[in-house]
């Protein structure tokens, strides 16, 4: 059986507001991926690989956005604002799934 294949973070749910995306988004942060791949059609294997990557990287600040460098926490800034952006005129909101008990 073929592996299944990621749509892209354009064609994801919001633009790519899911776990995949923000993969994918913090591999553009660290330079891991150029800002214009989309992971259209790869493979999970392979976006499994970028997840361990940006792990690596982000567990050298501590996890922590505030702990970046401020090249990488203005890029994360950029990217994340845009990305958010973009999501919300498709409908996305922040507090979606949340349940308020």
């Amino acid at each position: 059986m073929a592996e299944q294949l990621y749509v892209g973070i354009e064609r994801d749910e919001y633009g790519g507001m899911t776990p995949i995306g923000n993969i994918i988004k913090d591999a553009w942060v660290f330079g891991i991926l150029p800002e214009d791949e989309t992971c259209e059609n790869w493979a999970y294997s392979r976006l499994q690989v970028i997840h361990d990557q940006t792990k690596h990287e982000w567990d050298k600040y501590g996890c922590l956005v505030s702990n970046l460098p401020d090249e990488l926490r203005q890029r994360h800034a950029r990217i994340y604002q845009q990305a958010m952006d973009a999501a919300r005129k498709l409908g996305w909101d922040p507090n979606m799934g949340v349940d308020p008990d």
